[in-house]
């Protein structure tokens, strides 16, 4: 039975791969992303199958007029994927107030919006699955607030999970290591990206050497999440990158 998937950060990488997966297995698909342009443009190519909302996941009011237009739509929420993250390389001490702010609203604050504003259109059987990142447990400099806001995102997803059993809400949270897509860029500054390349290389972690996933390899994860049986179920899955060869 065909399903219907709301995804935040969809107009690039993760997001946008699994829109496309799900699509192009029967499912509905609303695509949310904070600019517009992105998320159309990918709904565009996905098809009649495919919603384009734009949504900034930080921002309350936007969070509720963007599930009030699902609403209309949409009754009923099968799937929603928490998805929308800044990943930005920064130091605590030289950080702005924006990249903490950004980082913090976006990555944990944006997904307890987003469930809040989705649980009324969900139901039994439902499924939320908040993306969380390998980087929790590791040693990576300059991703204090990051990992900071990705661990709580993990410890909100346990809470969740023991709030909405009772409703038949599943909750799950994915941690995903590092993962490639063509032509998609990192939107930090060269500065900051060699300062982040050094540092990491200094605490003992080479960048350039850890392998990496595909997004359409990561995909096949959250497809068997979305169909588990419904006598089964994970609070937490962790999955990394591996060299095929």
């Amino acid at each position: 039975m065909s399903k219907v998937i709301v995804i935040t950060g969809a107009g690039v990488g993760l997001g946008r791969a699994l829109a496309r997966r799900f699509a192009s297995e029967g499912d509905s698909v609303v695509l949310l992303g904070r600019t517009p342009s992105k998320v159309e443009v990918a709904a565009a190519e996905i098809g009649a199958q495919a919603t384009a909302i734009g949504c900034d996941v930080s921002s309350p009011d936007s969070v509720r007029e963007a599930f009030a237009q699902i609403a209309k739509k949409h009754p009923r929420i099968d799937v929603l994927i928490n998805n929308a993250a800044v990943f930005e390389p920064f130091l605590i001490a030289e950080a702005t107030d924006d990249q903490i702010v950004n980082t913090v609203n976006t990555n944990l604050t944006g997904a307890m919006l987003c469930v809040r504003s989705a649980i009324p259109l969900m139901g039994a059987g439902s499924h939320i699955i908040n993306v969380s990142s390998e980087s929790v447990g590791m040693r990576f400099p300059h991703l204090v607030a990051y990992q900071t806001s990705k661990a709580g995102l993990e410890r909100f997803s346990e809470g969740l999970h023991h709030e909405l059993e009772p409703n038949g809400i599943r909750v799950t949270s994915v941690r995903a290591g590092q993962m490639f897509e063509e032509g998609k860029t990192w939107d930090v500054s060269p500065e900051a990206r060699m300062c982040f390349g050094k540092a990491a290389i200094e605490a003992g972690v080479n960048l350039r050497e850890r392998p990496i996933s595909q997004f359409t390899s990561v995909t096949n994860a959250f497809r068997a999440l979305i169909d588990m049986p419904p006598d089964l179920h994970t609070i937490h899955m962790s999955l990394s990158a591996r060299k095929s060869s």
